[in-house]
């Protein structure tokens, strides 16, 4: 009986992964669980677990995040995760991989919009500072434009930060890009 449940635990951990792989984004932990849950592939309580066992065994990793003062954890996998995946995609029952392709077809449109403009920050574990994730993306092409980390001292000025790029990132974006792209004369260019 071990066997049968370590191996559907094992299955379950090969779905998770795929989903997320397919999906090609961070997904978050609703977003899983929206899929996991309305397809009965498993229970609340078995999802948890997996993905638990998974960022601890370096296969996931997960990145809690601050957006708009919700808390956020969003799952992508590891290099480790897409290993393991590409060794052992074969053992997921084709049937289940033709529900996640539909799933993530149907759905990736919305859940990337979700990423048209992102402006996360969460606290550096290496020191006492909070990192700033900004970023924008091209909805038609499916790329990113543009992705900014940006270390502060404050929590009050990440929020700031996110404020202002949510108000503004159409501008802002524009305008670092035209700063990146602008000849710099050789005179300044000494300088550096």
């Amino acid at each position: 009986m071990a066997i049968v449940i370590e191996y559907k635990d094992a299955e379950n951990k090969l779905l998770i992964l795929y989903l997320i792989n397919m999906m090609d984004l961070p997904m978050s932990r609703a977003q899983i669980t929206d899929f996991i849950i309305s397809k009965d592939i498993m229970n609340h309580f078995i999802l948890e677990k997996n993905l638990t066992e998974m960022v601890e065994g370096g296969f996931l990793e997960a990145t809690n995040e601050n957006a708009q003062d919700v808390n956020t954890t969003r799952y992508t996998l590891t290099e480790d995760g897409v290993n393991h995946l590409e060794h052992l995609s074969d053992h997921i029952p084709r049937p289940m991989r033709q529900v996640i392709n539909k799933y993530v077809d149907s759905n990736r449109g919305t859940i990337r919009k979700g990423f048209e403009k992102t402006a996360h920050y969460f606290p550096n574990v290496e020191n006492d500072e909070f990192i700033v994730k900004l970023g924008v993306y091209d909805d038609k092409r499916g790329s990113m434009l543009m992705e900014i980390s940006v270390p502060v001292v404050t929590r009050e000025q990440a929020k700031q930060i996110q404020t202002n790029w949510n108000a503004n990132y159409n501008n802002l974006y524009q305008r670092v890009l035209a700063a990146l792209t602008e000849a710099v004369p050789d005179s300044e260019m000494d300088a550096y």
